[in-house]
């Protein structure tokens, strides 16, 4: 059975392996016949289409050589019939048609010499040519424009002065003879040739720059100007005249309006043309009034703004309502200059300036109170006014209170009413308790004052943001006084008693103010400052340290001359020598002197209590003073006494007489009764007085036992040290001394 699997097997297998054995026979006869066609190709057919490639390669270069020639010939006779056409054009004016065809010249020539690797020696010819033949187009397009636009301007020396602009005129001969009118206006001609040739900016630009400064800066900057236009069969003419006063600020209602008129005028006859725009650029057909706009209005805008508008800003809230005018003149004036199209856009800067007039008001208006009141700190102190406890700055009436603000004002009167009924039984203050006592300030200060007042009645009519910004100006004027008085002033505070006194009444004054000026006006002001910010009383107590120290500093540089003088007076020892006591003498008189003519200076400036301190003050450090040399001397003669019980009755006697707070001599004689008040050593020098001039048992009787007047203005070892060198050394003194302990 096996075998018969095998041969089964093998008789199966045999015709397959038949068949493998021819397939391979064909395929290696197939193989053959590849190799040899193969060989024929190689030999044969790629040397055929090699050389087929070759002339094919030599035929494409052949035949771009002569496309690129082609083009290039058909550029040249482009270029030279846009030259032919240009000459043709330019000898009949045809100013639009020439231009148009030295572009299409002009980018014929930039194809040609951007081609590479073909440059041709014709082309700089070419280019030459063009350049000449476009400057020879600009000079005629130039000769017809200075024809059509003619200035006739002052010389430039003289061209600053309102005299000088009334001789600018402006001609402008656009309008062509009516046997023309079909070939179009020679100046829309001429303006968009050179639009197109792209010459039109540089020309536009100086013509701008002359209108601005010959025409229309001298219509907002001369009120008096007026412009007239005068119009001619071939176009017009602008000038002007005079009427009016030639100073002063022009409305702005007025100078839109001229200017409106001038802008009209050069629309209709120049300005209402559309341009050509040049080869290249973006499409779109500006106007020469958009073009023009654009370069001169940001300049005129701010003229306008500057010169006209600043001026027109009230410095007064009441008139503000009436600025709605002005704003109205301004959005018609920009609106008929979009119409013309000289303007595009949204609203412009001058427009916004006009609208924003609240914050250039309170802008304004703090500026100018600013510059008031430094004036006014800078001005001469001397200059004075007399304040008396019934003298106030007359309050401005304020306006009646909002509804809403009655019901706390009713409380506030019921709450008072309340008060004073309780108070009927009760002991009354003075109407003077609160007051500034009389004394003078200066003129410029009360002024200054009232400036204040004014601003904040200003500011309790205006908007919250001016109401704010008026408020803290007016808080400035007081820092800038604190600030600028003392330094602009210091020399003659510190060289003359009088200024320094005014300057002292002058802070006591204003800080006086300073504690209810805030109050008066709180509820008037905007909410933002009745929450408690709207005060002055922080303020205060600076105003007071300034008053204070400046003739604090005063009073020692009157202290140290009053010790000076008395240095030269030799300690008032040994007054029996003729030559010290004639240099005591004078050095009691020079004192004297000086406090008299102090006396003489605050007479009537300083408040009366103020002044008889402060002369009390000075008083008291020349009787201390010369107390204490006395009682410091070892030895005192008889002669010496009475020496210095005469100079000492000296400072008794004239020491009163300085105390004159007031001119009317009468009531004087008060203040010089009261000099003990002021002078805390004058009892101590009357008993140093009696000290010279008792005998031992009278010294010991003013002591009595350390009760008596002598032991309450002198120590025992003082009185023991004056007893030792009044006496000599004597068994009575001895008994005298022991008794003063």
């Amino acid at each position: 059975e096996v075998c018969n699997m095998i041969n089964k097997k093998y008789n199966e297998f045999l015709p397959s392996l038949q068949s493998a054995e021819e397939l391979v026979a064909q395929v290696e006869g197939l193989t053959g016949s590849i190799d040899r066609l193969k060989a024929g190709i190689e030999s044969e057919v790629q040397r055929d289409l090699n050389v087929a490639m070759a002339e094919f390669t030599e035929l494409k270069q052949q035949l771009e050589r002569d496309s690129l020639v082609l083009s290039v010939l058909k550029k040249l006779q482009e270029f030279d019939a846009a030259i032919k056409e240009y000459n043709s054009a330019l000898l009949e004016k045809k100013y639009v048609v020439a231009a148009q065809q030295l572009e299409k010249a002009r980018s014929c020539l930039k194809t040609l010499e951007s081609r590479k690797g073909f440059e041709l020696k014709i082309l700089r010819a070419l280019s030459t040519e063009l350049t000449v033949q476009t400057q020879n187009m600009l000079y005629h397009l130039g000769e017809e424009w200075q024809k059509l636009a003619v200035w006739k301007l002052p010389p430039s020396k003289e061209s600053s002065s309102l005299e000088s602009v009334l001789h600018s005129e402006l001609h402008l001969h656009t309008v062509p003879p009516k046997e023309e009118e079909a070939a179009g206006p020679p100046a829309a001609s001429v303006l968009q040739a050179f639009a197109v040739l792209g010459e039109l900016q540089a020309k536009l630009k100086i013509f701008g720059q002359l209108l601005l400064k010959h025409i229309l800066k001298p219509l907002v900057l001369y009120p008096a100007l007026q412009p007239l236009t005068e119009e001619q069969s071939d176009g017009f003419i602008l000038r002007f005249q005079s009427q009016g006063p030639g100073s002063g600020h022009c409305s702005p209602v007025e100078v839109f309006e001229k200017i409106k008129l001038v802008f009209e005028v050069l629309h209709k006859y120049l300005l209402n043309v559309p341009l050509e725009q040049p080869v290249g650029q973006a499409e779109g057909r500006l106007t020469l009034a958009e073009l023009l706009g654009d370069m001169i209005w940001e300049e005129l805008s701010n003229c306008l703004i500057q010169n006209c508008l600043v001026n027109s800003i009230p410095t007064k809230s009441s008139k503000l309502e009436q600025y709605i005018e002005v704003i109205h003149s301004t959005e018609d004036f920009e609106q008929a200059l979009k119409e013309m199209k000289f303007l595009k856009g949204d609203t412009t800067d001058l427009l916004k300036y006009a609208r924003n007039v609240n914050s250039h008001f309170a802008n304004k208006k703090c500026q100018e109170v600013i510059v008031a009141a430094r004036n006014l700190m800078t001005s001469e102190i001397h200059n004075t006014v007399k304040i008396t406890p019934d003298s106030f700055i007359a309050l401005p009436k304020l306006p009646d209170l909002k509804a809403g603000d009655h019901l706390s004002t009713q409380r506030a009167s019921e709450l008072l009413h309340a008060a004073v009924v309780t108070l009927e039984a009760e002991p009354k203050l003075s109407q003077y308790t609160f007051a500034l006592p009389t004394c003078r300030i200066s003129a410029s200060v009360q002024q200054l004052m009232e400036l204040a007042y004014q601003t904040l009645l200003e500011a309790t009519a205006s908007t919250d943001q001016c109401c704010v910004q008026l408020f803290y100006s007016v808080r400035n004027i007081f820092q800038l006084f604190y600030d600028v008085v003392p330094t602009y002033h210091r020399e003659s505070l510190q060289k003359f008693p009088q200024l320094a006194a005014i300057h002292h009444n002058n802070c006591m004054y204003i800080a006086h103010h300073l504690l209810t000026l805030g109050h008066q006006f709180h509820y008037r002001l905007t909410n933002v400052l009745c929450q408690g910010a709207a005060t002055f009383v922080d303020m205060v107590p600076g105003f007071r340290r300034l008053g204070m120290e400046c003739f604090l500093a005063q009073m020692r540089v009157q202290k140290g001359e009053i010790l000076e003088r008395l240095s030269s007076a030799r300690n008032f020892s040994n007054m029996d020598d003729e030559e010290n006591y004639s240099a005591a003498t004078k050095a009691i008189k020079q004192v004297l002197h000086q406090l008299k003519r102090l006396g003489k200076v605050w007479q009537d400036v300083l408040p009366v209590n103020v002044y008889c301190k402060a002369m009390g003050t000075l008083l008291n450090t020349a009787l201390s003073e010369i107390a204490t040399r006395i009682a410091a001397l070892e030895d005192i003669s008889a002669e010496d006494a009475d020496r210095l019980y005469s100079l000492c009755r000296t400072m008794v006697e004239e020491g009163p007489q300085v105390f004159t707070p007031l001119p009317e001599e009468e009531r004087n004689k008060k203040y010089q009764e009261e000099v003990p008040v002021y002078v805390p050593k004058w009892m101590t020098f009357k008993e140093l007085m009696i000290i010279l001039q008792a005998n031992l048992q009278e010294i010991v009787d003013q002591w009595a036992d350390g009760k008596g007047p002598l032991a309450a203005e002198f120590s025992a070892a003082e009185v023991k040290s004056l007893i030792r060198a009044l006496f000599q050394n004597t068994e009575r003194r001895a008994a005298a001394l022991a008794k003063i302990k």
